[in-house]
């Protein structure tokens, strides 16, 4: 985790700046605020000298993308383009065992809590590798799968509860994936409690000089221990 007085930048220009957000971080202060708390929206406008203007939200135990905005104006255009949902998002996961298929897509409706509106959601998943990882030879399933996500709604928890309605929660999820289990799977593969889900690749067009940008996060060490 790099040290709480900055951030790496991954691209940045007179109207915005997306950093890569560590696992663990918060996007913005929490309600109830706790000692020790990182956020990111704080470092960032220390490091820059500049007021910025969150745009959208990250899982604090997920890593990856995030874009903020440093241009009043343009920061209200961006913000109506995710909440429209023309930022494409990419994100990867880390499941234990191998998906029956090798694409799919899941459009179980997602309700936030009990009492509130049930949502319609729609996630599009791929595989992109699995491997038989040594340290898992002992157990009934030794193989690893690293799924692509692309999220065309945005609801609470999306790729981390249609990866458990698809019977694969992602590695780390102690919200969704069973704490005993999550315990086990991180001793064994030397990953502690980090949750597995990073956000790799935002895409869309920039609001101001009409350009094409493609911002892509460097892959998390904890992806490549498994994998790479």
């Amino acid at each position: 985790m790099p040290a709480p007085s900055s951030l790496d930048i991954l691209y940045q220009d007179e109207w915005m700046v997306a950093v890569y957000k560590p696992a663990g971080w918060l996007v913005h202060p929490a309600s109830e605020p706790q000692d020790g708390d990182l956020v990111a929206m704080k470092v960032l406008r220390d490091q820059i000298g500049k007021r910025v203007n969150t745009l959208h939200r990250i899982d604090r135990p997920t890593t990856g993308v995030l874009l903020m905005g440093t241009d009043p104006e343009v920061s209200t255009v961006l913000h109506h383009a995710f909440a429209a949902h023309e930022m494409q998002k990419t994100y990867w996961a880390v499941i234990h065992g191998k998906p029956p298929e090798s694409t799919w897509d899941c459009t179980e409706p997602i309700q936030k809590e009990e009492g509130k509106p049930i949502r319609d959601a729609h996630t599009s998943f791929n595989l992109l590798e699995t491997v038989r990882h040594p340290a898992l030879n002992h157990l009934t399933e030794d193989r690893l799968s690293l799924i692509e996500a692309t999220p065309h709604s945005g609801r609470f928890h999306q790729i981390r509860r249609h990866l458990l309605h698809a019977g694969f929660p992602i590695i780390g999820d102690y919200r969704y994936g069973g704490i005993e289990r999550c315990d086990e799977l991180g001793e064994l593969l030397d990953i502690g409690s980090r949750m597995l889900l990073m956000a790799k690749k935002l895409k869309f067009i920039h609001p101001i000089t009409k350009a094409p940008i493609s911002i892509e996060a460097p892959t998390d060490p904890m992806f490549t221990k498994c994998f790479f």
